[in-house]
């Protein structure tokens, strides 16, 4: 049993799925019928359109040849009022095919209600252009209940307007509702401008008495509203009250975790005390701003429900979406700008990525390039990025916002011109900078007397030359004096050739030279940091009249202790010749040849 009940379910249910199908299949049928009929209809309706303004355009040419002939040509005129009649017998009988075929139309078409609020004001039976019947009842029936809800609605400002083929309704810029012939048509025996008008009377008389109706319930409904609104509004500074008060209880409680102070590496920015004090005063501004943001929202609200006040609500909202749209509408159009500047920025930010990592290779040693000493390659480096920096700032600066306006070139100028009458010197010492980094004339460490200056580099920069002296003074010397004095370096070749260390002494004639010069040398050979490996010597500078010169000149490898060295060598030269029982001294002679003792060695 149960098998058999099944199978008749299932065939039942067949049956019923077939005849939907067959009454869907007629249905559809039936509407295809309906529609290729109406565009059979239509396509005689514009036949007889056709034919019609052919006929009254021969009936108006007989009609003026009638007029210009003479008493004489009654035969003739009697021949043109005869066609005449022709053309109106024609004319009359096509109007009443026209008509019935439209009435028969009418009674398998489907005509779309223009009922606002669900009030039946009139019926659509035809398109317009590509907008069709439906979609034109309903179009209308929207622009007629916006009619009902302006507040400001006037009457006098709904007029009747002629355009090319059709009559519209028109409420100040809104086009209520359009006329068109084919509406005319289907409106058996009344014309287009008659149509309008019963249009514009229907639609006047609706709108005039659904607003009297309503105005008291517009009324209480609208103070109604700002109640709510109110209410609203007090709910919503109490909710922001509590999460604000929230907010600064957790701060304090968790104060010692998340408020410890912020530090920029040793440096201490806030301290925690203050860390916390700028998060609670934070909250409170926060707290007041949404205060203010939401009563100043509120009163768009309320001004808007109310037609003497609804300006006032525009008023308020475009002071505050006004200036947003126009920053988000700047923001957003200057998006391709942000990503162009970003991709020029990447650019240029791994080109000197790698321009520093050739310059480190070249400095290290790792990379040589022919007349290109190692000791240029950061100088080079800082210089290029400076280029290549500039040269990317002038390919940003057409996409950066306001680079076009009167303003900025003018900022621009102004600081270009206190950039050149106030850095004239800093110019020169950067140049003197450039070309000294270019002629060498000493590195970093070098031992050089610059002027009256003596001591040690310790800082080469752009501008300026750092020298610390022997008593750790460090002098700042500008490169442009550099430039134009001498510079005396005692480092740049004392590896290879060595540095001569010279002192002077006097001795008098009494004194045998080569027991000074033996004397000498082994002052400068007992001295610590004189180079042994070249042999010291001595060079007799003058002949005076008392006295001999003598010029002690010795090798040292390390003129940074050349102060600590000559110290040293003098303290020695004294040592070998009190030994040697010599005075250092320039005797002053009265000499009379009267047999006295000589003074020339004996030996």
């Amino acid at each position: 049993m149960k098998k058999i009940f099944l199978l008749l379910t299932l065939v039942i249910a067949l049956g019923a799925f077939a005849q939907d199908s067959l009454r869907a299949d007629s249905i559809e049928r039936r509407v295809n019928s309906l529609t290729q009929q109406l565009e059979t209809y239509e396509r005689l309706l514009e036949q007889n359109s056709e034919k019609r303004k052919q006929d009254s355009l021969a009936r108006a040419d007989l009609l003026r040849k009638i007029q210009l002939l003479q008493e004489s040509d009654r035969v003739n005129k009697a021949s043109l009022r005869e066609q005449v009649r022709e053309i109106e017998q024609r004319d009359s009988m096509r109007n009443a095919m026209q008509r019935e075929r439209i009435l028969n139309l009418r009674k398998s078409t489907k005509g779309f209600l223009v009922a606002p609020f669900g009030d039946s004001l009139f019926t659509v039976y035809t398109k317009l252009g590509p907008v069709m019947a439906e979609e034109r009842a309903k179009n209308v029936t929207e622009k007629i209940e916006l009619l009902v809800r302006d507040d400001y609605f006037y009457q006098d400002s709904l007029l009747i307007v002629s355009h090319d083929g059709t009559i519209d309704v028109m409420y100040n810029d809104l086009i209520v509702t359009s006329v068109s012939d084919w509406d005319a048509l289907w409106m058996v025996g009344i014309t287009k401008d008659s149509l309008a008008n019963n249009y514009k009377a229907t639609i006047l008389d609706f709108v005039s008495n659904t607003r009297n109706r309503s105005t008291v319930q517009n009324i209480a409904a609208r103070i109604g509203l700002v109640f709510l609104i109110i209410g609203g509004v007090i709910l919503v500074l109490y909710f922001i009250r509590r999460l604000a008060n929230g907010l600064q209880g957790w701060i304090v409680v968790n104060k010692k975790k998340h408020f410890t102070g912020v530090r920029i590496k040793s440096y201490e920015l806030l301290p925690p005390d203050l860390h916390l004090e700028v998060g609670l005063k934070s909250i409170s501004i926060l707290k007041w701003g949404l205060y203010v943001l939401t009563f100043y929202l509120s009163l768009p609200l309320v001004f808007g429900l109310f037609p003497f006040t609804r300006g006032w609500a525009q008023t308020l909202l475009n002071w505050i979406l006004g200036p947003a749209e126009n920053i988000w509408n700047s923001f957003w159009n200057y998006l391709p700008n942000v990503f162009t500047i970003a991709v020029i920025y990447l650019i240029t930010i791994y080109l000197v990525k790698f321009l520093k990592f050739i310059a480190s290779e070249i400095e290290n040693g790792h990379l040589s390039l022919p007349g290109f000493y190692s000791d240029w390659a950061m100088p080079t480096y800082r210089l290029v990025k400076l280029l290549v920096y500039a040269f990317m700032l002038v390919m940003i600066w057409p996409y950066l916002p306001g680079s076009d306006s009167d303003i900025f070139k003018g900022v621009s100028v102004f600081i270009g011109l206190l950039i050149s009458f106030g850095s004239t010197s800093a110019i020169a010492n950067a140049v003197a900078g450039l070309v000294i980094t270019y002629m060498r004339p000493f590195k970093l460490g070098d031992r050089v007397k610059i002027g009256e200056v003596t001591g040690e580099i310790v800082e080469k920069t752009l501008l300026v030359t750092r020298v610390r002296t022997a008593k750790n003074e460090d002098i700042t010397v500008p490169n442009s004096s550099i430039l134009t004095g001498h510079t005396v370096n005692y480092s740049s070749s004392s590896k290879e050739l060595g540095l001569i260390l010279n002192t002077s002494v006097t001795i008098g004639y009494d004194v045998p030279w080569r027991k000074v010069h033996e004397l000498l040398v082994e002052a400068a050979v007992a001295t610590d940091g004189i180079n042994i490996s070249r042999e010291p010597f001595v060079l007799q500078t003058s002949l005076d009249d008392w006295y001999v010169s003598y010029q002690l000149n010795a090798y040292t490898d390390v003129p940074e202790r050349m102060a600590g060295i000559y110290s040293e060598l003098h303290a020695n030269i004294q040592d070998k010749f009190n030994e040697a029982e010599i005075e250092i001294m320039s005797p002053r002679y009265s000499a009379v040849r009267d047999g006295n003792a000589s003074t020339i060695p004996k030996d």
